[in-house]
C-alpha cells in the first residue's frame, strides 16, 4: 500500500534529527518526505511536495507554526496538522484546535507518544483513502448501469421530464449520440388476441418487437432508437425533413407486415406530428398515443398517422420559454452551426405558420427582446450588436423578406454570441494583468498577502490562486518572491544603500530572513552579489 507523506517542519536541526531516526516511518505506514527549518520554507514545501501529514513545532523563525497551518488550512485542507511545542498553554492549544490541528504534543518530543499520533491519523488516512475507493467501485457502478441509465434517459425525454437545453449534456454523460433536427415519434401496439391477456405484458415480447425493429428498419437519411416506453415499444426516429414522413410511413407498413411471420403477431404502429428537436418529443408522443387510440375503428395490423387523421389546431407563433432558453444556450455556449440551427427553426416556423403580420411583427419582438436580455446580463452594449441607431425598435416590414429577417437575426445572434465569448476570454487575462499591477505597487509592503489582495479585486482567494497559477505558471507566493528578489538585486547593483534598508524596501521586516531568501534565490548573500556586480 503507498505510504502516506509527512513534511517535518522545526528550527532545531537536533530535534530534527532525533525524530527523523528515532520513528520506524515505513512500519508505521509513513515516508518523511522533507525538513524545514522555518515556517516559510515549510509553506514552500508543502506547496511542491503536497504532504497528507505536517509536523511542525509553534516557535520558529519568520512564520510561526500557527500561521503555517492556518496557510495550510488554505491551500492544503485534507493535510492533517500535527503541532507541538514547549509551551503549555491553553491559548496555544486553543488556536491550534482553531486551524483544524489534528494533535497538540509537548516538548519533549516523546517518540512513542509521536508514534501513537501518527498511528491514530494513519487510521483515519486509511478511512479517507477508503472513502475514494468507494468512490471508484460507484464509477464502476455507474458504468455498469449504463444500459438502464440510457433506457431511463430515453423514458425521461418522451415524457418531457428533460429541459431542450440539457438534453445534449445528459446524452453526453450517457456516451449517446442525439443529432438535431425533425424528429418524430411512434407506438408500437402488439395486436394479440382477447384470450392471450398475459402474453400482452409479457416483457419478453416487448423486447422481440424491440430487437425486430432494430433489426430490420431501414430508411435512408433517418436515425431511429427503439425503447421499451410505458408497456410498449416506443420508436424515436429523427429526419432529414419532413418530406421523409411518408416514406417513413411506407417503411413502417412493410415492418408491420413483416411482423406476422417474425413475431407470430401483426403490429399496430401510432405516429405522432413530427417536432423541431428532441426537446419537443414528448408532444410527438402524445400525438403518436391519440393515433393509437383509433386502432379500435380500424383492421390490426397497420400503421396510423395523426396527421391523416386531425388536423393541427396546435399550430401557433408565439416565442415560448423553451425558445428562450435554447436561443440563450447556442448565443452564450453554443457553435456557430448551433446558432444558425436555432435561428433557422425559429424562422421555420414563422414561414410555416403562415399567419398574419401583426403576429409575425411580435415573434420577431420577442426573440429581439430575448437578445437585448443576454446582451445587458453580459454587460454588452447595445450599439456593439445592433448597430450604432439602434433604438429597441425593429419593424418586420423593415425587411424584404423572411429570408432576409433571417440572416439579419442570425448576424444579430452571432455577433452577440462573438462579444460574450471574447469577454469571457478577456476577463481571466485581466484579472491576472490587475494582481500584477497590484503585487507591483505594493511588493513593498511587508504584509501583502493572498487575503489582501483578492480584498482588492474582490475575489475568493481559492479561485484566484488557481487563475493566478494556471495564467502564470507559479504560485502566488512565488511570484512576489521573484519580484522582489528582481528589484533587490537591482538595488544591490544601482545604489549603495545598506542591506538592512533594501530588505525594507523590498517587503521583508527581517533583515535575516530577507539574506536566507536572496541567498536561496541566486545561490550568493546579498554582500556578495553586489560584491560580485561591480567587480
Amino acid at each position: 500500500m503507498e505510504l502516506y507523506r509527512v513534511l517535518l517542519a522545526d528550527d532545531e536541526e537536533e530535534i530534527r534529527r532525533g525524530i527523523s531516526m528515532k520513528i520506524d516511518w515505513a512500519r508505521l505506514g509513513f515516508v518523511l518526505v522533507g525538513e524545514a527549518e522555518n515556517g516559510a520554507e515549510a509553506l514552500e514545501l508543502a506547496e511542491q511536495l503536497q504532504p497528507d501529514v505536517v509536523l511542525t513545532d509553534i516557535k520558529m523563525p519568520f512564520m510561526d507554526g500557527l500561521e503555517l497551518c492556518r496557510r495550510l488550512k488554505q491551500s492544503l485542507p485534507a493535510a492533517r496538522l500535527v503541532v507541538f511545542s514547549g509551551f503549555d498553554d491553553f491559548e496555544y492549544a486553543r488556536k491550534a484546535i482553531g486551524m483544524n490541528v489534528s494533535e497538540y504534543i509537548l516538548k519533549p518530543i516523546n517518540a512513542p507518544e509521536l508514534a501513537g499520533v501518527l498511528e491514530k491519523l494513519k487510521g483515519q488516512l486509511d478511512e479517507q483513502r477508503m472513502a475514494r475507493r468507494d468512490m471508484e467501485t460507484l464509477r464502476r457502478r455507474y458504468e455498469e448501469s449504463l444500459p438502464i441509465l440510457r433506457e431511463l434517459f430515453y423514458t425521461r425525454l418522451l415524457d418531457g421530464q428533460i429541459r431542450p437545453e440539457q438534453i445534449q449534456d445528459r446524452a453526453a454523460r450517457y456516451e449517446l449520440e442525439i443529432p438535431e433536427g425533425i424528429w418524430i415519434a411512434a407506438l408500437v401496439h402488439v395486436d394479440i388476441p382477447d384470450d392471450n391477456e398475459a402474453a400482452q405484458r409479457d416483457e419478453l415480447l416487448l423486447l422481440s418487437v424491440r430487437a425486430f425493429f432494430e433489426k430490420y428498419f431501414q430508411l435512408e437519411g433517418c436515425w431511429a432508437r427503439s425503447v421499451l416506453y410505458n408497456d410498449a415499444v416506443a420508436l424515436l426516429i429523427q429526419m432529414p425533413g419532413q418530406e421523409q414522413i411518408y416514406p417513413l410511413l411506407e417503411e413502417l407498413e412493410r415492418l408491420s407486415a413483416l411482423s406476422v411471420s417474425y413475431l407470430g403477431a401483426p403490429l399496430t404502429i401510432g405516429i405522432g406530428l413530427p417536432c423541431q428537436g428532441p426537446g419537443e418529443l414528448h408532444g410527438s408522443v402524445e400525438g403518436a398515443r391519440s393515433a393509437l387510440d383509433y386502432r379500435v375503428l380500424m383492421e390490426g395490423g397497420r400503421v396510423i398517422y395523426i396527421g391523416d387523421l386531425e388536423p393541427d389546431r396546435s399550430v401557433r407563433l408565439s416565442f415560448e420559454e423553451e425558445d428562450e432558453r435554447s436561443l440563450a444556450a447556442a448565443v452564450k455556449l453554443g457553435t456557430e452551426d448551433q446558432v444558425r440551427q436555432v435561428v433557422g427553426e425559429l424562422m421555420g416556423r414563422v414561414r410555416e405558420a403562415g399567419l398574419s403580420l401583426p403576429q409575425c411583427h411580435l415573434f420577431l419582438m420577442e426573440i429581439v427582446t430575448s437578445l437585448i436580455k443576454l446582451a445587458r446580463s453580459g454587460g454588452v452594449e447595445m450599439e456593439e450588436v445592433f448597430g450604432p441607431a439602434f433604438t429597441g425598435f425593429v419593424s418586420i416590414t423593415d425587411f424584404s423578406s423572411l429570408d432576409v429577417l433571417g440572416r439579419w437575426v442570425e448576424s444579430r445572434c452571432l455577433k452577440l454570441r462573438e462579444t460574450l465569448g471574447r469577454q469571457r476570454t478577456d476577463s481571466a487575462w485581466k484579472i491576472v494583468e490587475r494582481a500584477k499591477e497590484f503585487i507591483a505597487n505594493n511588493y513593498a509592503d511587508s504584509q501583502l498577502s493572498v487575503e489582501s489582495m483578492c480584498g482588492h479585486l474582490h475575489l475568493s482567494p481559492t479561485y484566484f490562486s488557481t487563475l493566478f497559477k494556471k495564467e502564470t505558471g507559479m504560485s502566488f507566493t512565488a511570484y512576489v518572491t521573484q519580484l522582489r528578489m528582481e528589484q533587490a538585486a537591482r538595488m544591490l547593483g544601482e545604489s549603495d544603500e545598506k542591506t538592512y534598508l533594501i530588505a525594507e524596501k523590498t517587503g521583508y521586516t527581517d533583515p535575516n530572513y530577507f539574506s536566507y531568501v536572496f541567498r536561496r534565490h541566486f545561490g550568493v548573500t546579498p554582500s556578495k552579489f553586489r560584491g560580485g556586480q561591480r567587480q
